[in-house]
C-alpha cells in the first residue's frame, strides 16, 4: 500500500512538472512570436515612413517605385498591426508620426521647411527607439 502511494505521488509530481513546463514553453512562444510580429510592424511602419517623406519631399524616390496612395496604404497597414500589438506609448508616438508625416511639404531650400523635416525625422527617432525598447522587455 505505501508502495502505491509513493508511486501515486511521484507520478504526480512528475505530472505537474510536466504541465508547468509546458505552460512556461507555450508562453516563452507566445512572447516571442508577439516581438516578431512587432518587428514586423515597425519595419514596415518604418520603412512606408521613409519612402513617404521622401515622396513627399520629392527627394530620393524613383518615378517607378511606388505612388503616394500605395505608400500610405502601406503606413495604414503598418499603422493599424502596431495598434493590434503596442503599448498606448508607441501607438501615440505612431498617430504623432504620421499626422507629421502628412503636413510635410517639399523644403524648396527654406530654413524653416528644413526644421520641419529635422523635427519629423526627431519623431521618427523617438519612435524607433520606444518600439526597440518595447519589443526587447521580457
Amino acid at each position: 500500500m505505501e508502495n502505491i502511494l509513493s508511486v501515486a505521488i511521484g507520478a504526480a509530481i512528475g505530472l505537474i512538472g510536466v504541465l508547468f513546463g509546458s505552460w512556461f514553453a507555450a508562453r516563452r512562444q507566445d512572447r516571442m512570436w508577439l516581438r516578431e510580429q512587432k518587428l514586423k510592424a515597425g519595419i514596415g511602419f518604418n520603412t512606408a515612413v521613409v519612402q513617404l517623406l521622401d515622396h513627399l519631399k520629392e527627394t530620393r524616390l524613383s518615378h517607378d517605385g511606388p505612388g503616394a496612395n500605395e505608400l500610405a496604404n502601406r503606413l495604414q497597414e503598418a499603422r493599424s498591426a502596431l495598434y493590434l500589438l503596442c503599448a498606448d506609448d508607441t501607438v501615440d508616438l505612431a498617430d504623432a508620426l504620421a499626422r507629421r508625416v502628412w503636413s510635410t511639404r517639399p523644403t524648396d531650400g527654406r530654413d524653416d521647411r528644413r526644421a520641419e523635416f529635422r523635427e519629423t525625422l526627431d519623431l521618427l527617432r523617438r519612435f524607433t527607439h520606444r518600439l526597440r525598447q518595447e519589443i526587447v522587455k521580457p
